[in-house]
């Protein structure tokens, strides 16, 4: 993407793609995904502008967004799905190969005003796009206040970054882990645990 100098609102481009390019330097390093795990990204482009979510759709700063985050993704083998807005009942656009055997895929190509300008760059960028209702990813990034929960596997937990904004959207950002089964007896992985365990 030719990078525009500045934006309407005074946000460059270029700072949205290093904002977002930080905020997931951050979520790998704490959260320990590797490689062929999925991070989930729900991206309201309008908000990362300044506008209300839904609003103000930009598809620059969709681009900028993503290739921030793939230029930490990539490297790794970590895989990028992309929450779609509601309007597609929040279905998630990734790579046809990191989903599980049996995974459904569902006919829909989404769409500035139905989907979002971010599922729509990845679904472009990517090499062979799918959509499916949901998944179980390793991590997320919630640029926005886009609610990308319900694509997490159980059991999540939300981490706090230094980088809490790409352009004027609000960031949260969460790691999974497996969950503790068991009882007074059990004992657990600490490394699984990502170090929740309270001894």
């Amino acid at each position: 993407m030719e990078v525009i100098t500045e934006t309407s609102t005074g946000i460059s481009y270029e700072q949205i793609k290093m904002e977002a390019k930080n905020a997931m330097e951050e979520l790998v390093e704490v959260s320990k995904v590797q490689k062929g795990d999925i991070v989930v990204v729900g991206c309201s482009s309008s908000e990362v502008m300044g506008l209300r979510i839904g609003k103000g759709s930009d598809i620059d700063a969709a681009g900028a967004v993503y290739e921030g985050i793939m230029e930490v993704l990539e490297p790794l083998g970590i895989y990028l799905a992309a929450q779609c807005c509601e309007h597609l009942n929040r279905a998630v656009i990734v790579e046809r190969e990191a989903l599980p055997y049996g995974a459904e895929i569902v006919n829909v190509v989404p769409q500035p005003h139905a989907g979002g300008s971010f599922a729509v760059t990845v679904y472009n960028r990517a090499k062979s796009a799918v959509a499916v209702e949901e998944l179980k990813a390793d991590a997320g990034l919630d640029i926005g206040d886009t609610l990308i929960g319900m694509q997490l596997k159980k059991v999540a937990v939300p981490v706090r970054i230094k980088q809490n904004s790409i352009g004027k959207a609000h960031v949260v950002a969460a790691r999974t882990r497996p969950k503790f089964i068991g009882g007074a007896r059990a004992v657990y992985d600490d490394v699984l645990s990502g170090g929740d365990i309270k001894r």
